[in-house]
């Protein structure tokens, strides 16, 4: 009997280690993320699969503070990484639970991937993603006031495109100032030539490869931009964000450029996670510039 039961303790370990490892790499770090010990994030479940549009990727999850206060709350809305064509939503729950248990609504917003829809239609998913947040999140005591992008990698360059260049708000009858700051995670703002597959197959069909571009679109009353990377960043090189930096403060607007030492590309999203917070100080920079503006 012992042995039945040694062998079928062996196979569920190893059923485990199986279903662990067929997770992609944002779903192992939320799974991280929930089992760190110490005290869980104090956030309430959240209210998931939430569309804002009609395609399958055009979809939401919303985390929100256990305990809201009377009033209302700034919201933060995240788009993930993955080069245009990879990545999901439902990786992110560490992120929405990290910054939900810190005061703020949290949105996590999906889009749709190349090769299956090219530029600019991730740019115009994160507009209608903002205009859906803009209109509804009142309902879940979020501000429509006090909306913050943020993302990280490819979730960064259409943040940063749909703040940047007015004409994707426009179309959903929304002006630039309905976003109050930007944080950029590891953003690509300034890579051409196009360089990697992925960028030429999301990108590279446009006519005028500058317009895909946030760099092109920098301008003095931008919304206040926190643009973080890392030294160590060899995917997304962290000369990106020091260009966007250098020009929006030669034209007179607001930003702020932090390179962490010794943080790589996938070290800066991690660095959310409770396990890997001493990688960089992400969470608390987030919430002091969300506090700020």
């Amino acid at each position: 009997m012992i042995k039945y039961i040694l062998i079928a303790l062996i196979l569920a370990l190893i059923g485990s280690g199986l279903w662990f490892w067929a997770k992609t790499d944002p779903q192992k770090l939320d799974f991280a993320d929930r089992m760190a010990p110490g005290p869980a994030e104090n956030s309430q479940a959240p209210l998931t699969g939430i569309a804002y549009g009609d395609d399958a990727r055009q979809k939401l999850d919303i985390y929100l503070p256990k305990q809201n206060a009377a009033g209302t709350s700034a919201v933060l809305i995240f788009f993930h990484g993955g080069a245009w064509r990879d990545g999901e939503r439902e990786g992110y729950g560490f992120l929405g639970r990290a910054f939900a248990s810190r005061g703020f609504v949290t949105v996590i917003a999906d889009y749709r991937k190349s090769p299956k829809v090219r530029f600019p239609a991730f740019v115009e998913d994160t507009a209608a993603a903002i205009a859906w947040v803009n209109a509804n999140i009142a309902k879940h005591k979020g501000d429509p006031k006090r909306i913050f992008l943020m993302g990280h990698s490819a979730g960064a360059h259409i943040a940063m495109m749909t703040a940047l260049d007015p004409q994707w708000l426009a179309a959903n009858n929304l002006t630039p100032d309905v976003i109050k700051g930007v944080i950029g995670l590891a953003g690509p703002y300034d890579f051409l030539p196009l360089t990697t597959d992925s960028s030429k197959i999301a990108l590279g069909q446009w006519p005028d490869l500058t317009e895909t571009q946030p760099i092109t679109f920098a301008r003095a009353d931008a919304p206040p931009l926190l643009l973080l990377t890392g030294d160590m960043d060899t995917v997304v090189k962290p000369r990106n964000s020091k260009i966007l930096s250098e020009k929006i403060q030669k034209l007179g607007g607001q930003q702020q450029l932090q390179i962490y030492p010794d943080v790589d590309h996938s070290d800066i999203i991690m660095a959310v996670a409770r396990p890997f917070r001493q990688k960089a100080p992400v969470v608390a920079d987030v919430v002091n510039f969300i506090k700020a503006h």
